[in-house]
């Protein structure tokens, strides 16, 4: 029996974000906690985050920016036949957060999926939807990562609730003629699994600083770099760099480092806080929608964080002009 072929590829067609209406500010932080404006800026970088409701729930923060890349590609949801959300911090174990978005959204009855790899989550959501479309067991998937770390933040230690923040990203993933989505690239590092993590019983968000640092420097760039290869392209290709969003000491040594620095290099964390899985999606839509990010632009996503598990690839951003659409 020969298996039908699928698709030569797949491509993003839409992008949304959701943050919550509630910014706090670096002042606003220093109310509650032993920290200052110039403490938290020089070394983060952070300014400002969102921070939702006690009535919010990652589901509801997955639904608002998957109907917002619904909108941005003018895809009805009855074309959706695949659901991916990524998050570490959804409370509701079953039905599961992707279900509870089918539900929300009026879905047919596409698969419904949820994975935690933390910071990296989106990047292997987007890839399993890629070879998903490819191998023709999908068609249009909706790519999501929503994440509500304030939820799980000691808001005592300066160390962790200075960077936690909460929001939503989505891409609408379709079939290609020509790939415009790159193959994944991901592992995981043995070595720094307990860098970053939430753990029973407290549930509270915690993280070695230092040592996320130094793999990001010696470590990150040598991943990215095998991503660009991996796709066939070189470093001078490459118009946009969307890492992990954890704060601006990680995002800056490695856009140097990789020579990219003279690109466009989102920095959306100084705005959005860290918002784990979330953060790639969640600053590439704020920047593409509001015109910092062109059309067609080859932009290299790497995600990395607990477990320690990794993951990047190559995309094209939507080959049309932003609607500059806002949720």
């Amino acid at each position: 029996m020969q298996l039908p072929k699928g698709p030569i590829g797949s491509q993003v067609i839409g992008l949304g974000h959701y943050q919550p209406a509630n910014s706090m500010t670096n002042r606003d932080l220093a109310k509650m906690v032993d920290t200052s404006d110039d403490w938290t800026q020089s070394r983060t970088g952070i300014v400002t985050r969102h921070i939702s409701e006690q009535t919010e729930t990652v589901a509801d923060m997955a639904v608002a920016a998957g109907r917002h890349a619904l909108n941005d590609a003018n895809v009805d949801i009855e074309l959706v036949d695949l659901i991916i959300v990524a998050t570490t911090t959804a409370t509701e174990r079953t039905p599961n957060t992707a279900g509870r978005v089918a539900h929300a959204l009026s879905a047919l009855s596409p698969a419904i999926i949820d994975i935690n790899t933390a910071c990296s989550g989106f990047c292997h959501a987007l890839g399993l939807a890629d070879s998903a479309i490819r191998t023709g067991t999908a068609t249009v998937a909706l790519v999501i990562a929503a994440e509500q770390l304030s939820a799980l933040t000691d808001w005592t230690d300066r160390g962790t609730c200075t960077l936690t923040a909460d929001g939503s990203g989505a891409m609408i993933v379709a079939a290609s003629d020509s790939p415009r989505i790159s193959a994944v690239n991901w592992g995981s590092d043995h070595r720094m699994s307990n860098t970053t993590g939430l753990q029973a019983p407290m549930n509270r968000f915690d993280q070695d600083d230092q040592n996320g640092l130094r793999w990001t420097i010696t470590d990150a760039a040598k991943h990215a770099s095998k991503v660009i290869e991996q796709a066939g392209y070189s470093i001078d290709d490459i118009d946009v760099l969307a890492a992990q969003q954890a704060n601006l000491r990680t995002i800056e040594p490695l856009a140097k480092h990789l020579g990219l620095d003279h690109k466009i290099v989102l920095t959306d964390a100084s705005e959005s806080g860290n918002t784990s899985a979330a953060s790639i999606p969640l600053g590439l839509s704020k920047w593409w929608h509001n015109g910092k990010v062109p059309a067609d632009a080859l932009t290299l996503l790497l995600g990395f964080g607990s477990g320690f598990a990794y993951a990047g690839q190559l995309i094209r951003t939507p080959a049309r002009d932003p609607l500059r659409s806002q949720p």
